[in-house]
C-alpha cells in the first residue's frame, strides 16, 4: 500500500519543511527537501512504496514554459493560446532543469537503504500528456477545459504537436528518473474525464502507450501504473492498448467491475476516496474492508482513488494502514 499526495500538507513536519523555502518550486527543486520530504511518510506509516515528491508541471517548466505556484490558487503558466504558440518551447534545456528531480531520486534511493527500508520500492512518476496539456493551454487549472478541447478539436495538427513534444520530453524524464533509482513509474491522466471516447483513444491512450513504448525500450522491466481518472469504461481499452503494466484506478471506479474486467488481466490499484479518509470512522472503515474484499483476490496495491486532501487527520491514515496491515481475507 502507498497512497497519491502521501508526502505532504497534511503532515506538520511537510509544513515546517516548507515554511523554510521560498514556494513549492523552490523545495521541489531542491534534491535534499525534496527527498526529506520523499521519505516522511515512510518514517511515519511505513508504507510499501515511496513516491517522487515533485510535481507533473515540471514537463512544461522545464520546456521553457513560465510556472509559478500562487497561495490559495494553484498553478500559474503563461498559456499557450494557439498551437503556434509551441514555438516558444524547447528541449534545450530539458534535463539541466529536471536535474534536481533526477538527484533526489538517487537521494530517495540512498536514504531508503541507509534508514533500513530496503523493501520499500521508489516509485517515480509524471503526467500523461493529455492532463499535462491542459494546464499548458488553459495556463492553469480549469473545470471546463474548453480552451483545450476546443484547440484539439478545431486545430488537430497543431495541439497533436503539443502532445509530441510533451510525449517525448516525458518518456526522456522517466527514462533518467529510472536510471536514477526510481523502480517503478506511475503516469497521472488526471483529467482523461473530460475526453469522448474517440478523443480518450487519441490523446489518452495512444500517448501514453508511445511513452510505455519508448520506456520499455531502455527499460523493458520497470512496472508502470497508469493512472487515467475518470475513465469508467474506457478503462477497457486503455488496459488493452497502452501494455502498462497496472491500473490505477479512480474513486467511482467499481471494486466489484475492476476486479472482473480488469484485475484479471493485470493488477489493480486503488481506490478509496480521499474524502473517505479525510471523513474517518465508521464510514471509512466500512469502505476500506468492501475494497480489501473485492481486490485481495488477485494482484492489488492498496492507495486512493485521487491524491490525499490536506486536511486529513492523521490519525484517520493511521487506522486505514492499520486495518489494511491486519485484514485476512
Amino acid at each position: 500500500m502507498w497512497f497519491m499526495r502521501q508526502a505532504g500538507r497534511y503532515l506538520p513536519e511537510y509544513r515546517d519543511l516548507r515554511a523554510n523555502k521560498n514556494g513549492f518550486l523552490d523545495m521541489a527543486y531542491d534534491p535534499v527537501s525534496a527527498c526529506e520530504v520523499t521519505m516522511q511518510p515512510i518514517r511515519r506509516f511505513q508504507m510499501d512504496a515511496a513516491i517522487l515528491f515533485s510535481d507533473i508541471l515540471v514537463i512544461p517548466h522545464a520546456l521553457g514554459q513560465h510556472l509559478e505556484f500562487v497561495p490559495g490558487v494553484g498553478p500559474k503558466m503563461e498559456a499557450l493560446a494557439t498551437a503556434k504558440d509551441i514555438s516558444r518551447l524547447n528541449q534545450d534545456d530539458l534535463h539541466g532543469v529536471l536535474d534536481p528531480v533526477y538527484k533526489t531520486v538517487a537521494n530517495v534511493r540512498a536514504a531508503l537503504a541507509q534508514e533500513n527500508f530496503d523493501d520499500v520500492a521508489l516509485i517515480g512518476f509524471s503526467g500523461s500528456p493529455w492532463t499535462v496539456a491542459t494546464y499548458m493551454i488553459e495556463g492553469g487549472s480549469s473545470r471546463d477545459f474548453m480552451k483545450t478541447k476546443t484547440m484539439a478539436y478545431s486545430d488537430p495538427q497543431g495541439f497533436g504537436a503539443i502532445i509530441d513534444l510533451v510525449v517525448d520530453s516525458t518518456a526522456q524524464y522517466l527514462i533518467r528518473q529510472v536510471d536514477a533509482g526510481a523502480e517503478a513509474l506511475q503516469l497521472f491522466d488526471s483529467w482523461s474525464s473530460a475526453l469522448d471516447a474517440d478523443q480518450f483513444q487519441k490523446w489518452s491512450v495512444e500517448p501514453t502507450k508511445k511513452i510505455v513504448n519508448l520506456v520499455k525500450a531502455k527499460h523493458p522491466d520497470v512496472p508502470i501504473i497508469g493512472f487515467p481518472k475518470g475513465a469508467g469504461i474506457n478503462y477497457l481499452s486503455y488496459v488493452a492498448e497502452t501494455a502498462e503494466d497496472a491500473a490505477g484506478l479512480d474513486s467511482s471506479s467499481p471494486t466489484a467491475w475492476a476486479a472482473e474486467h480488469l484485475q484479471t488481466k493485470l493488477p489493480v490499484q486503488g481506490n478509496l476516496d480521499p474524502f473517505c479518509l479525510y471523513a474517518g470512522g465508521e464510514a471509512m472503515d466500512s469502505a476500506i474492508m468492501k475494497i480489501l474484499d473485492d481486490l485481495s483476490g488477485g494482484p492489488f496495491i492498496f492507495n486512493l482513488g485521487h491524491g490525499i486532501n490536506k486536511d486529513t487527520p492523521i490519525a484517520h491514515v493511521e487506522r486505514a494502514v492499520e486495518l489494511v496491515r491486519s485484514y485476512k481475507r
